[in-house]
């Protein structure tokens, strides 16, 4: 049964019985954080982009565990691969096949944190389901292809200032048209606090499926 673990911010836990997929662990340091860096096991670890609350503790992670980070090959060259950890690589519009299924670099519009280095986001398929993780982003009229792409969750940012808010991400769920959408990135600083419940029920008025998760919640995909 593949399930989606919610530990705040940008972090999920992707797990299918056999393979745990962790996003941007930033949750040393992170109040809202449902789990310690020390309590979290992975088997890989997928990074969007270089800012500190998303590249977070997966070198912590990686070097305990022994999971491998998937990255673009700038953020490998710049960060994770002068760490010492296992890195696997791909870039914007790539395909990389897993031993879970595989995961797609879906082009992101936010900024970096490292010289030369593309935000990005991943469509995973796994567990017989695909699952969009947006990364930040602005809204983008990109997101429409996603609509052939059959999504059955997409994670979305909806904090605003540094990400797309409430009023835009509505606008990507009826470009992207996913089974269900998920919001994140939200109330972790006080710039980018949120009413995500207010968000939900946007989405269910324009004919959409939404879902809250609290840290440390979990839902069987």
């Amino acid at each position: 049964h593949m399930k989606l673990h919610v530990l705040r911010h940008a972090c999920f836990l992707l797990d299918d019985g056999t393979h745990k997929v962790l996003t941007d662990p930033f949750l040393t340091g992170n109040a809202l954080a449902a789990a310690a860096a020390d309590q979290v096991e992975a088997d890989f670890i997928f990074v969007t982009h270089g800012h500190s609350d998303h590249t977070g503790d997966a070198q912590a992670i990686a070097q305990r565990t022994g999971a491998t980070v998937c990255c673009t090959v700038d953020l490998a060259d710049g960060v994770f691969g002068p760490a010492g950890v296992r890195v696997q690589v791909g870039n914007l519009g790539g395909t990389i096949p897993m031993p879970f299924g595989s995961a797609k670099f879906f082009q992101a519009i936010h900024g970096s944190g490292v010289p030369g280095c593309l935000s990005c986001g991943f469509i995973f398929e796994m567990g017989g389901k695909k699952i969009y993780h947006a990364g930040d982003t602005a809204l983008m009229t990109d997101m429409a292809l996603l609509a052939e792409e059959d999504i059955d969750v997409a994670l979305l940012p909806i904090g605003d200032v540094f990400t797309m808010g409430p009023a835009d991400a509505l606008r990507a769920v009826k470009m992207i048209r996913p089974k269900l959408v998920v919001p994140m990135h939200y109330d972790t600083f006080p710039p980018i606090a949120q009413d995500p419940a207010a968000f939900a029920d946007a989405v269910q008025a324009a004919g959409f499926q939404a879902k809250v998760l609290r840290p440390g919640e979990s839902l069987e995909l």
